[in-house]
């Protein structure tokens, strides 16, 4: 299903922008018009000297420099979106915060003394002309919490997508008004902020699929090598810095290791009620992603 970067390109299923896309096609029509130039006509390689290598060395320098410098381009773009994207969720996070902290009520002033507690301050001789008790007014009770549904804890740990996000801007929001969603969307947004400094970013990240039986156990307090199969994150251009990171780095092992502890607990409360829809749906949010990838460098699985 195709979705809209914040920057207006097209993303498909494939994962490659509409950017992505020209450039390949370039790339290959370069090919294509060199291919059909040699054919009409065939380069002078082979001269009365013999083969000349230094001339059969330019020829590839001319065919393949302009599809690498397209390439450069290309990935440098992608590059740049990715960090952008990244950039622009993390900033959403703290406006929605901003905006939940702004909403909540202003301490209140003490109320004034109940006109009983006035009168027991008044002299004997006034007191007695206003022996009659006068009861406080029963305070009105304070509205109920409203439980934040799984599917606005899902969009608001996958962050919004973009600027035009109005159910993640939301979701995010009531989230941030939970207090135990909150400390777990801070504790990501802290990680994926991170990860980001390392050019780590969740959208980039390939995780294979868990059935939902398997996040159930790990729900239930299994942990070792038979819920491997949840740290779907393996590939090592992802871990080794990461793992890097962690020994090297105190203020990022202390974040991960309280984001995981806010996670597992997160997902314990999840699955109470959770259909296996709604956990696979969990499972496919950026904030899973990051676990699976600290978890797995952290050596949960083992």
């Amino acid at each position: 299903m195709a979705h809209r970067s914040t920057n207006g390109s097209t993303t498909g299923g494939d994962g490659l922008t509409r950017f992505d896309r020209t450039a390949l096609g370039l790339a290959v029509g370069w090919l294509v018009v060199v291919s059909l130039f040699f054919l009409i006509l065939p380069p002078g390689v082979f001269t009365d000297a013999g083969f000349d290598s230094l001339r059969f060395v330019m020829l590839l320098v001319a065919i393949f420099m302009p599809v690498m410098m397209i390439a450069v381009v290309a990935f440098a773009a992608r590059s740049h979106r990715a960090s952008r994207d990244e950039s622009f969720r993390m900033q959403a996070a703290l406006d929605a915060m901003r905006q939940t902290r702004a909403s909540q009520p202003a301490p209140q002033r003490p109320a004034a003394a109940s006109p009983a507690a006035a009168a027991r301050r008044q002299p004997p001789e006034l007191r007695a002309q206003t022996a009659a008790p006068v009861a406080d007014p029963p305070a009105e009770p304070s509205p109920p919490i409203q439980q934040l549904s799984h599917i606005d804890l899902v969009r608001a740990l996958n962050f919004p997508d973009n600027e035009d996000d109005v159910e993640g801007f939301a979701a995010l929001r009531r989230a941030l008004r939970d207090p135990d969603a909150r400390q777990i969307v801070q504790s990501s947004q802290d990680v994926l902020t991170l990860l980001s400094q390392d050019g780590i970013y969740m959208d980039d990240l390939h995780a294979d699929p868990a059935p939902a039986e398997l996040w159930r156990r790990f729900a239930k307090g299994e942990r070792g090598e038979g819920i491997a199969g949840l740290g779907g994150v393996n590939d090592p251009a992802h871990l080794v810095p990461t793992a890097k990171r962690m020994t090297e780095d105190t203020i990022f092992r202390d974040s991960m290791s309280h984001f995981l502890r806010r996670f597992d607990q997160t997902v314990a409360a999840f699955e109470i009620n959770a259909s296996d829809d709604d956990l696979l749906a969990l499972a496919e949010t950026r904030t899973a992603r990051a676990f699976m990838l600290l978890a797995r460098v952290k050596g949960s699985f083992e």
